[in-house]
Order: C-alpha cells, then structure tokens, then sequence
C-alpha cells in the first residue's frame, strides 16, 4: 500500500477507498519534539487496542470519530480528514506544562477543566494559541471552533466517567480534530487516545501509567501502559 503520511507514533496508508486510511500504530516513542527517541516492544498492538476501545466507546455515546472498522494488532480503517492543525489539550488536574506556566502545585483538582490550543508546527515547537489566533490564522472557522470544544467537552465528561470506575484519574489528555473528506464540512474527532496523549494517575497510589515515565526516565513504561490496556479492556468486557 501506498503511503500517505507518517508521524512520531503512527503511518496513515491510502486504501482502495478514497474516503478511507489503513492506519498503523508504530513502537517508536518520542518525547519533547522528538528530541528523545526509542522504542518499545508491543506498544503500537497496545496503543492501538487502547484507541479502539475509547473510540468505540465514544461513538456509542453519540461522538463522531474517524473510527471505521478493527483490523488486527496494529492496524485501523478510519475515515479519511483533513486534519484542523490545532491540538485541543483538555486539563483536569494541574500537571506538566500548566504547573511551570502557573506556579500551581501539581496534582490540585481544577474547579472546572481548562482547555488549550496548540498549533501543530514541528519548526515552531507547537506554541500555545487563542481562538483568537486560531481565527486570524485561519486554521478554523469560528463555527468549527465551538464544534471542536463542544466534542472536546463532551469526550472529557465520558472518559472521565469510564476511568474513574477503574481507579484511574484522568489529569489531561490531546485530542485532534479533522473535516470529514471529501466534503470537509462535518467536524470528527480523530488521531488516537493513549498513554501517549493522556496523563493517567492511579487514583489510590498516585501511580504515573502514562507517557511521562518515558518522558522522565521513570522506568517500566510498557508495564504501566499494559496496567491500563487491562483495567480498560476489563471494564469494556465486563
């Protein structure tokens, strides 16, 4: 197959449908704008099923997604977008980056989630953006704009839902947002949901499950992530 496109964690294939993309999920892990690389075996099968799992869940509760069909182990059909160049970043907990920017101690709970646009430019590093940016730019309308944080509110509510009943607090996530091809009018969310894009903490323990003990040289990544591919797929078999 032809390829398309590829990225950090995954490649996009051309099918023989022109509306749909055979997407591969790859073991390569990177951190701060791909300065820190490596990888590790059986993380694109996890991540992949992860993706699955939550899209599939999404889309049960009404949430419209690039998700079309299971392939095997590290394979998706999903619908072909045109990707909206602006990563949604939804914050539940004070972590990372918003601590730094805020002085805020790490760990305490936000009164209500904060939401961040960033624009996805490699050279730039991925800077923070307004709405207001994101309209003079024109990377999307004002109309696409209330689309993507109405999704991006409702995705917030339902996994939040879904992993505190498996003991995980979800701190903040990415999500990316695409124009459904070919008419690019309808709005869908896209990409993928992972440790790699979500900050996961045991609701218990405190325990790091998420990209940050790669980020920080914390040790069993792959441990962590399969901890949660089981309580997640635990929960969706149940």
């Amino acid at each position: 197959m032809q390829l398309l496109y590829e990225g950090k964690a995954k490649r996009l294939y051309l099918t023989d449908r022109p509306d749909e993309l055979l997407m591969e999920f790859k073991d390569d892990a990177t951190a701060f704008n791909g300065l820190k690389k490596t990888q590790f075996k059986d993380k694109g099968r996890i991540n992949k099923r992860l993706t699955y799992y939550f899209l599939n869940l999404l889309e049960q509760d009404g949430i419209p997604t690039h998700l079309v069909r299971d392939v095997d182990d590290t394979h998706l059909i999903v619908r072909r977008v045109e990707i909206i160049p602006v990563e949604v970043v939804v914050r539940n907990t004070v972590a990372g980056s918003l601590a730094k920017r805020t002085g805020w101690e790490e760990g305490r709970l936000l009164s209500s989630p904060i939401f961040e646009y960033y624009y996805k430019s490699d050279e730039l590093g991925d800077p923070m953006i307004t709405q207001e940016h994101i309209r003079e730019m024109r990377l999307a309308t004002v109309r696409e704009l209330n689309t993507v944080r109405f999704l991006a509110s409702q995705v917030n509510d339902l996994l939040t839902g879904f992993f505190k009943k498996i003991g995980i607090r979800l701190v903040d996530f990415k999500l990316e947002f695409g124009r459904l091809c070919p008419q690019k009018k309808d709005i869908i969310l896209a990409d993928e949901i992972t440790p790699d894009t979500c900050r996961l903490w045991d609701t218990e323990t405190g325990k790091i499950l998420d990209k940050d003990r790669f980020r920080r040289d914390m040790g069993d990544v792959m441990g962590s992530y399969s901890e949660v591919l089981g309580r997640v797929a635990g929960a969706v078999h149940a």
